[in-house]
């Protein structure tokens, strides 16, 4: 099963996929979720709260990561299938194209064959022939192996892919919702420590994507707080 994996990846290179999705949803649950805890915060402050039901909080977040984990899965997956059949539209064509140059080349071959050996036109022209169906076969048999592999390896792209689509915006909207699974009330520092977290797995973020990205991990970072700020910022300003 592991070999099998591996050839798919291989194939299909799911691989380098998945990981760009899975930075780019994580983040983005992240992002939503915060922008759900900006809203209580500034609740708290407007109407002079000292505290607010975690369960509302937590209700909130978890309906939200829900939503975007049906969401992510769910179009991930259509949208997978139909590239998958526009790109086996595409390999059938080439199949064809293929198939009918091979054909013509073992035709011409054999027109050749019986030209120079006319002698021996009945005999060779049975051999020609059987070998003629034998290497038909042999490529057809490859062609139709290869394809095979090739639809299995796409199938199992689009089912990793759509887990993983669907899968990292709920990680990433449960991750600010860690510290008010703590407390029955959540006051002003409970949000903090939210915002702290939320800071910690950007900053892991960043330094991952630029580690694969063979990029300046710091300068990646860097983008992502600045986007992580701004949200925070242009939040505050627009709610209150």
């Amino acid at each position: 099963m592991i070999e099998k994996f591996k050839t798919y990846a291989k194939i299909s290179d799911f691989g380098s996929i998945a990981q760009r999705y899975f930075v780019n949803n994580f983040y983005d649950g992240m992002l939503t979720i915060i922008g759900i805890l900006l809203g209580f915060f500034i609740l708290i402050f407007k109407d002079g709260q000292q505290t607010v039901d975690s369960h509302i909080v937590l209700l909130t977040g978890l309906a939200t990561s829900i939503s975007m984990f049906m969401s992510g899965l769910s179009g991930s997956y259509i949208s997978e299938k139909a590239e998958q059949k526009r790109l086996k539209s595409e390999l059938d064509k080439a199949m064809v194209i293929l198939k009918e140059e091979e054909e013509k080349e073992m035709e011409e071959e054999l027109l050749d064959s019986k030209e120079i050996e006319k002698a021996m036109l009945t005999v060779e022209f049975n051999d020609e022939n059987r070998i003629k169906n034998l290497t038909l076969g042999k490529s057809k048999n490859k062609r139709r192996k290869a394809k095979t592999l090739q639809e299995k390896a796409e199938r199992f792209a689009s089912i990793i892919v759509s887990l993983v689509n669907g899968s990292a915006p709920l990680f990433g909207g449960i991750v600010p919702l860690i510290p008010f699974f703590f407390t029955l009330k959540a006051t002003f520092i409970f949000f903090i420590y939210s915002f702290l977290i939320v800071f910690i797995c950007i900053v892991l973020l960043g330094i991952f994507v630029g580690f694969i990205s063979r990029e300046s991990l710091w300068k990646n970072v860097l983008k992502m707080l600045v986007a992580f700020g701004l949200t925070i910022i242009v939040s505050m300003l627009l709610l209150d």
